[in-house]
């Protein structure tokens, strides 16, 4: 299997613990806003434990409601964007994968943003995406406050630091 190595923007991964259907459709919605600053076409994987409807649980059904408040604040904000509902990782960015489990998804395995349910799974995925893809985690970057913001992590380097600086510089 393939696994798509590229940009992911994941959130959130610093500050809420156990957002609510209403702040998980926000923080899809500030992701978005965020990454079209960039020229970046916002394509939202929603994730979750269960893939469209395999599972049953308060947490997938969380998911769901925030997606389907999300398609709404993208909309009302003009903002073009795929965004799927209730999707494993594997299914966001994996095409053999994606096929089996959700063929008519409309992300066709081409997830850029990862919005995680909670805090534990999105610093988790955050940190897994840091050391086993050796990639590059920049942030994490605080989307709520009247000005950017950051939330350093005490292992970070000095090169961690000047990219979020550059990030937030630019925001």
């Amino acid at each position: 299997m393939d696994t798509k190595l590229g940009l992911y923007i994941v959130a959130d991964a610093a500050i809420q613990a156990d957002p609510n259907s209403d702040q998980l459709a926000e923080i899809a919605l500030l992701t978005s806003q965020s990454v079209i600053k960039y020229w970046i076409k916002p394509k939202i994987a929603m994730l979750s434990f269960s893939t469209d409807g395999s599972a049953s649980h308060q947490i997938v059904t969380k998911v769901q409601e925030a997606t389907e408040k999300a398609r709404e604040l993208l909309k009302k904000n003009d903002i073009e964007a795929i965004i799927e509902w209730e999707l494993q990782l594997d299914a966001a960015i994996i095409p053999e994968i994606a096929i089996s489990k959700m063929p008519s998804s409309q992300l066709k395995w081409e997830a850029n943003i990862l919005i995680f349910p909670d805090l534990n799974s999105g610093n988790i995925g955050y940190k897994l995406m840091q050391r086993f893809w050796w990639a590059t985690a920049i942030g994490p970057i605080i989307q709520w406050l009247n000005k950017p913001g950051n939330d350093l992590s005490r292992g970070c380097s000095v090169e961690d630091i000047l990219d979020l600086y550059y990030i937030t510089a630019n925001s």
